[in-house]
């Protein structure tokens, strides 16, 4: 498949060119005339921002679903998708007219269109990457039930991408980075590598001007010499292959430089220059089946020197998504090329992913994993936090990991037990102890690596770990952990409240509880527990509807709460606090969540999730109104890799305090080799953001490891 098939689509500018296209494609029926009869009447009197008539669009955004997939349902909804949207027609009259199916596609694609009218923020906002994962998650929410609206939704995007130049600067800049930031990923996922290329290349383009120049500048200034070396390179695989035993017709090569987005992001990320990237050239090598695939890659690698560490076989273990294909880097003579080797039919899902081979009328039978869109479904996140979860799903490289029985699991790179174990299932995840690693017992916490082998061990009951989210890489796992987490504060929030109440009022929690589940709502019980406003809000209302005066009929009795003040401490009761306790059993840190019980007017702080007070709750033992007053602090550990030279460690000591880092203390480790050494620290800052922090710390020495200890109570 040529890429400029789509990029010749950018030239059409009349409806008899467009139409003429479409049925190059797809063989002409009455149901796709009907359709674009249809829409045709429907979008008469509408033009594009070219001066175009409307109608060109949907029948080339038609014309690409065509190429890429032979489901007339697909056509005909890519024909009406901005019918029910911009003109007077409703979805019903597309059901009159054209049934359920096609409807329903209508319908899931004019869904994506409001979300991201009523979401998307200007270009010109320092929101606009947060604002398009928002419109990532919706969209995906609105198009789950069927894949199909996905792959129609990319391919309107895709024209809208090649017509960009007819709109101002500050619409290309925010459609083209809606583009990177939405739409190529899920191209990626979806395995249609062809349209997220050109998505990337093609928002590339607005977004990064001047380093498109330069990576134009560098491939045109030196086009004869990447052309001589691939050429070369190419022949001396083809005299091969013959001399071998393969024949003219067994086997096709394509040689390619990388596409500009994806030469781009290597420089970006290992901090190299264009003439530095290694694999900027490329041959693909497509064989009649997988055998042939495996003696291409024993010709290659015994008459090239391989890259051992560049070397996936995709063939063996497919990615989730359906793609299959082996991948090595070779030296020849001066130069490093990427070798892809694959069949045609490989080629085609490798191309086209979930288009090429999706079973629409019977989802079991695909080979395609879309585990990753139930696993986006999230509900009560921010913003931020959802782009934060996702952004590791869908911008990392994948590793290969096994169960004990030698089931395959694909994990992003960096990925720890604990993602594995949730990868397995929920309940694995949520019952995990420890694991054992290539046979070795290993922490959960652990970096599991391409290869290795992992075994899940179980504890009896669930295990909540509220403070690894930092840790963990996976959307699944950090999903799953929150909404246990949440539950579980939710749970201590009420049970909170109703003692603090109870203590205030001097009645039993029973009694308490049999007026608040009738007359409070969860989330002010919830609220109360930290918002001294709204415990008056309920301390009132109980008392002028279950303790009214003689005088309640002319004003409401409002008690007073008094303020006591300890340090970064404040509770709030009826009666004196002397003094404030913090107990042995859990030791919480400045700004961690916490409760108070009462006991002989001294106040008893213990964390939140601590064990021995979620005991106590449950026993109803009186508890206080309590919060910090002060700046809150988070708490870090890290482990950096340090130069073991004279004054290193004050320097690297000086720049944290610079950067308003407290150390709590600090260890230097073992040596790694005759001039580094690891060095070990505790420390805490009003930085909540580990992220933000890392890239401070990282501009300065190599990171390990570096993770959030706020809660230190794991086990409950």
């Amino acid at each position: 498949m040529n890429k400029y098939k789509f990029e010749f689509i950018k030239d059409i500018k009349t409806v008899a060119e467009a139409t003429e296209y479409l049925f190059t494609h797809i063989e002409r029926s009455p149901s796709l005339d009907k359709a674009l009869k249809f829409a045709f009447e429907a979008h008469k009197t509408q033009k594009r921002k070219s001066g175009e008539p409307y109608i060109i669009h949907p029948i080339l955004v038609a014309a690409i679903v065509a190429i890429i997939s032979e489901d007339t349902s697909m056509v005909q909804a890519a024909l009406l998708h901005d019918v029910v949207e911009d003109t007077h027609y409703t979805i019903e009259d597309i059901i009159k007219y054209f049934g359920d199916d096609v409807a329903h596609l209508v319908e899931g694609l004019t869904k994506i269109d409001d979300i991201r009218d009523e979401n998307l923020v200007a270009s010109n906002s320092n929101e606009k990457l947060i604002v398009s994962a928002l419109s990532f998650r919706k969209m995906l929410l609105a198009s789950i039930k069927d894949v199909r609206v996905l792959v129609v939704k990319l391919c309107d995007r895709l024209h809208n991408m090649l017509t960009l130049d007819a709109l101002n600067d500050a619409k290309q800049l925010r459609i083209s980075e809606e583009t990177l930031v939405v739409y190529a990923p899920i191209a990626h996922r979806l395995g249609i590598s062809y349209i997220k290329n050109l998505l990337e290349d093609l928002s590339f383009r607005y977004l990064f001007k001047d380093d498109v120049f330069k990576i134009n500048t560098y491939l045109k200034e030196n086009y004869e010499s990447i052309e001589l070396r691939l050429n070369a390179f190419e022949h001396k695989l083809t005299q091969i292959f013959l001399e071998n035993g393969f024949c003219s017709d067994d086997f096709e090569l394509v040689s390619r430089v990388k596409h500009t987005y994806s030469i781009y992001l290597k420089m970006q990320r290992k901090g190299v220059g264009i003439d530095e990237v290694l694999d900027l050239l490329a041959v693909r090598v497509i064989v009649k089946d997988e055998l042939a695939c495996y003696k291409v890659l024993g010709l290659t690698h015994l008459n090239f020197q391989p890259l051992a560490s560049r070397f996936k076989d995709y063939i063996a273990i497919a990615k989730d998504n359906g793609y299959q294909t082996i991948h090595t880097s070779v030296f020849s003579e001066t130069s490093i090329f990427e070798v892809q080797i694959r069949t045609k039919k490989m080629h085609e899902t490798a191309e086209l992913g979930v288009a090429a081979h999706w079973k629409y009328k019977n989802a079991g039978n695909s080979n395609v994993n879309l585990d990753w869109l139930q696993n986006l479904q999230y509900q009560n996140e921010s913003v931020e936090d959802f782009y934060e979860l996702i952004k590791n799903d869908l911008y990392s490289e994948d590793i290969s990991v096994f169960s004990p029985q030698g089931k395959p699991y694909t994990l992003p790179r960096g990925a720890r037990v604990l993602d594995f174990a949730y990868a397995v299932h929920t309940e694995i995840g949520k019952k995990a102890e420890y694991a054992l690693v290539n046979k070795e017992k290993a922490s959960l916490l652990s970096e599991i690596h391409n290869g290795d082998i992992v075994k899940i061990i179980l504890a009896e009951n669930e295990i909540l770990r509220c403070s690894w989210m930092d840790a963990i890489k996976t959307s699944k796992a950090k999903s799953s952990i929150k909404n246990s987490c949440n539950q579980r504060i939710k749970s201590i929030d009420i049970k909170s409240t109703s003692n603090i109440l109870s203590n205030l009022l001097n009645i039993s929690c029973e009694e308490l509880n049999s007026w608040l589940d009738s007359n409070i709502s969860e989330e002010l019980r919830q609220k109360a527990v930290s918002d001294n406003i709204a415990l008056m809000e309920i301390l009132n209302r109980y008392y002028n509807e279950v303790r009214p005066t003689k005088f309640a009929k002319f004003i409401s009795w409002r008690p007073t709460l008094k303020k006591f003040t300890f340090g970064a401490l404040e509770f709030m009761n009826f009666k004196n606090v002397s003094s404030v306790v913090f107990d042995y059993c859990c030791h919480p840190k400045t700004g961690d969540e916490i409760v108070a019980f009462y006991s002989s007017s001294k106040a008893h702080v213990h964390h939140k999730l601590c064990s021995h007070a979620l005991s106590m709750m449950d026993k109803h033992e009186p508890m206080i109104f309590t919060k910090w007053v002060r700046q809150s602090t988070y708490h870090y550990h890290l482990i950096v890799s340090m130069t073991n030279a004279q004054g290193s460690l004050a320097e690297f000591l000086t720049y944290l305090a610079k950067e308003k880092i407290d150390i709590i203390s600090i260890e230097l480790g073992t040596e790694k080799g005759e001039h580094i050494q690891l060095c070990e620290m505790e420390f805490q800052s009003i930085e909540a953001d580990i992220n933000r922090l890392k890239s401070i710390i990282d501009k300065k020495i190599k990171i390990i490891q570096f993770i959030r200890t706020d809660d230190a109570y794991r086990s409950i």
